[in-house]
């Protein structure tokens, strides 16, 4: 019998993200890691077309049907109208364009690409960056963007540009909660205990990943999750509704447990080499409607979430709410992370920045 357990507390967490996303961290966020795609390289077509036009392609393991790929579209749309055409940006779901490390390593040789990426793979960078990834770091979209607007961040964003040549187009890409999505019902770290979960290929991802008791495998990219786990490859993975329901993984896998572990806060970059051949006016304009799209892509997300959690219920896969789960044993044992990591006396320093006990 198909089992539908949707929670209060999870709907007004996201309710909350509809009215905070409205505020976007312009030009200052899957759920991502290697995978199986073959890259592209697009170096050869980083340099202006004939007649002085530009164009960006624009990498996401994302699949059609997610809110931020639409979101990319409407992005493509709106800056093609806005510079008449002399700039084009072709969207690529499903990791075509290859793994999110393959495109980023395009960027920074200067091809024409832009890649969707969050805080934990720009800490591969940046390594304090990554903080923002870490487990339970932070409660609500509000905190985030509070983090965001520090002069820390600020400071990181730009070493990113200076030191290694990436440019961040807009961070406020909110994507939501990310939960533990297994073949067997989760309520505690220990029910983690030898459950292998596909994790983005960063290290503070894959050391919080392991710090909440699972074992963390970063060699399948997102769009490969599915067959991974049929293959048994992995057992599970942990992610976000917007991208688990267009990927159809209440398909093979049987439970969504609403751990919380990680608010996803993605972000467009693009390498500098590419972006300074672009004229100063086309660049305003790109940034001003990727700021725009994010927050338009975030509300839709945070509105459509419920009804993602319903349909995968219906589906047949099982929804343990918060209020089941040892939240608390959940953030205790992410502190272990934090001190593997380094970053226990730089959360306590932004924590006092924002206000935040």
């Amino acid at each position: 019998m198909m089992k539908k357990k949707i929670f209060g507390a999870m709907a007004m967490a996201l309710t909350l993200l509809v009215t905070a996303c409205g505020q976007g961290a312009a030009g200052a966020g899957t759920t991502t890691g290697t995978d199986t795609a073959q890259s592209t390289d697009a170096t050869a077509d980083s340099k202006p077309a004939a007649g002085g036009d530009y164009t960006i392609k624009m990498s996401t393991q994302l699949s059609e049907g997610s809110p931020f790929v639409d979101g990319f579209n409407a992005w493509a749309e709106a800056v093609k109208e806005k510079t008449d055409g002399h700039v084009t940006i072709e969207v690529y779901p499903s990791a075509a364009l290859g793994s999110d490390e393959d495109v980023i390593e395009q960027a920074l040789q200067g091809a024409n690409v832009a890649v969707l990426t969050d805080c934990g793979r720009m800490g591969n960078y940046v390594k304090e960056m990554g903080i923002l990834n870490a487990a339970y770091f932070a409660d609500s979209y509000e905190e985030m963007q509070k983090f965001m607007e520090t002069d820390t961040f600020k400071g990181w964003t730009d070493e990113l540009e200076t030191q290694h040549g990436i440019k961040i187009l807009n961070f406020g890409w909110c994507d939501g909660f990310r939960h533990f999505l297994t073949n067997k019902p989760i309520h505690s770290p220990e029910d983690l205990k030898g459950v292998l979960i596909r994790t983005p290929g960063a290290d503070v991802w894959s050391k919080s990943i392991e710090s909440l008791g699972a074992t963390p495998v970063s060699t399948v990219g997102w769009a490969d999750v599915y067959n991974a786990v049929q293959t048994k490859t992995i057992d599970g993975a942990e992610g976000q509704t917007s991208a688990s329901y267009p990927a159809a993984l209440y398909e093979v896998l049987d439970y969504m447990d609403q751990t919380g572990h990680i608010l996803l806060m993605n972000g467009i970059i693009v390498g500098e080499k590419y972006w300074e051949t672009i004229p100063e006016e086309y660049q305003n304009i790109i940034i001003e409607e990727c700021a725009k799209a994010a927050t338009d892509a975030s509300k839709v997300v945070a509105e459509n979430a419920a009804a993602n959690e319903a349909k995968m219920a219906e589906a047949g896969m099982t929804i343990i709410p918060p209020e089941e789960i040892d939240i608390e044993a959940f953030r205790k044992a992410s502190e272990k992370a934090y001190e593997e990591l380094g970053f226990t006396e730089l959360r306590a320093e932004l924590y006092k920045k924002i206000g935040k006990e």
